[in-house]
C-alpha cells in the first residue's frame, strides 16, 4: 500500500512540475479557445440578427412595391443598402427597387440601383440579372455604348442567350441591323446548347430570337 502511495506522490510531484513549467502555455490555449468559440457564437448571432432585419426591410420594400409606392421603395431601399450591405437581401432590395423606378420612368435612379446589385448582390446569379436590367435602363435612355459595355461582361450559361439577345437588341436601336443579327444567331446557338442539357427556356423564346434574327434581314 505505501508503494502505491509513493508512486501516486511522485505522479503528483510529477505533474506539480510539470505545470510549473506549461500551465502558463495551457491557461492561454484554453482562454484563447473560450474567447474563439464564444466570439463565433457572437458573430453567428449577428448574423442572424442582421438576416432578421433586413428581411423585415425587404417585406416592406415588397409591400411598398404592391402599393405602387415607389418613394417608400427608394427609402426603404436606401436603409436596406445603408445598414445591411453584406445580406443576400440587400441585392434583392436593389433589384425590386431598380424595378420599380424603371417602371415610374426614373431610369436614371434605376441603373444606380441595379449597378449596385450588379457589384455587390452576394448571389451570382443575381448580380447577372442585375447586370443584365442595368443594361437594358440605359439602353432604354439612349446610352448604348454603356449598355454594350456591361453586355461584354461573361455572365453565367443560363444568362448567355439573354445577354446575347440584349445584345442584339440594342445594336439594333443603334441601326446596326447586321451586327444585330449575328447577336441574335449567337443567342439562339446559346439557347440551344442549354436546351442540350435539359435546361433553359421554352420553345417560345426560342421562336422570339429566331423572329427577331430574321427581322434584320439577311441571310436565311
Amino acid at each position: 500500500m505505501a508503494t502505491y502511495d509513493l508512486e501516486e506522490q511522485e505522479q503528483l510531484e510529477e505533474l506539480k512540475t510539470w505545470w510549473k513549467l506549461h500551465g502558463t502555455w495551457v491557461t492561454s490555449i484554453v482562454t484563447a479557445l473560450a474567447v474563439a468559440v464564444v466570439g463565433w457564437q457572437g458573430w453567428n448571432w449577428w448574423q442572424r440578427s442582421q438576416a432578421a432585419q433586413a428581411g423585415e426591410l425587404y417585406a416592406a420594400m415588397q409591400q411598398a412595391m404592391s402599393q405602387q409606392d415607389t418613394k417608400r421603395m427608394r427609402l426603404l431601399a436606401g436603409e436596406l443598402i445603408d445598414k445591411y450591405a453584406g445580406t443576400a437581401y440587400a441585392g434583392m432590395g436593389a433589384l425590386l427597387s431598380g424595378k420599380a423606378l424603371a417602371e415610374s420612368g426614373d431610369l436614371k435612379s434605376a441603373a444606380a440601383q441595379y449597378g449596385w446589385a450588379a457589384e455587390h448582390a452576394r448571389d451570382e446569379a443575381l448580380r447577372d440579372l442585375a447586370r443584365l436590367r442595368q443594361a437594358l435602363v440605359l439602353a432604354e435612355a439612349q446610352d448604348y455604348e454603356a449598355a454594350l459595355k456591361l453586355l461584354a461582361v461573361p455572365p453565367a450559361p443560363s444568362f448567355k442567350a439573354r445577354y446575347l439577345e440584349a445584345r442584339g437588341d440594342v445594336l439594333l436601336a443603334q441601326g446596326k441591323r447586321e451586327a444585330a443579327r449575328q447577336a441574335y444567331g449567337d443567342a439562339i446557338e446559346a439557347l440551344e446548347a442549354e436546351r442540350k442539357n435539359a435546361e433553359g427556356p421554352t420553345d417560345a423564346y426560342l421562336d422570339i430570337l429566331r423572329a427577331k434574327r430574321d427581322a434584320c434581314g439577311g441571310a436565311a
